[in-house]
């Protein structure tokens, strides 16, 4: 199922917000981080390969997407990408929603206006995650 062709009103606003964010406030190497963390841990193999192909066209490093699985013990990402990481892994797992240090942590590095982003940016990759996996979405789709 193609989305924009079964639903294309909510498609389209779904397109319209990912214009906003790519002309927001985020770093573009780091916008893709969060969109392939996430879709990582949600297992969307179509968001993680279109993603990953952004990543690497916007200047990103090979051996940082392989580390990515593994971020907490990589020594590749800066501290601010690490509170990027941290933030996208709690607000996609949704155990215990997100902590107090890593909002911290994110005021450290960002602008409000650069946390309002990522929150945005975190909450669109899981929403166009949980239509990729269910109606088996695939790179090249």
């Amino acid at each position: 199922m193609k989305l924009a062709q079964t639903a294309p009103g909510p498609s389209a606003a779904f397109a319209a917000v990912d214009r906003s964010l790519r002309e927001g406030p985020l770093d573009p190497v780091l916008r893709e981080l969060v969109k392939i963390r996430a879709s990582q841990l949600n297992g969307c193999v179509y968001c993680l390969d279109m993603h990953a192909a952004e990543a690497r066209s916007n200047g990103e490093r090979e051996d940082r997407l392989l580390q990515l699985v593994v971020w907490p013990e990589s020594e590749l990402f800066t501290d601010a990408e690490r509170a990027a990481l941290a933030y996208t892994d709690q607000a996609t797992r949704l155990v215990d929603g997100v902590d107090d240090p890593t909002w911290d942590a994110l005021a450290e590095h960002f602008t409000t206006e650069e946390i309002g982003a990522l929150v945005a940016q975190v909450a669109l990759i899981n929403a166009y995650n949980r239509i990729g996996v269910p109606t088996r979405r695939r790179p090249g789709d």
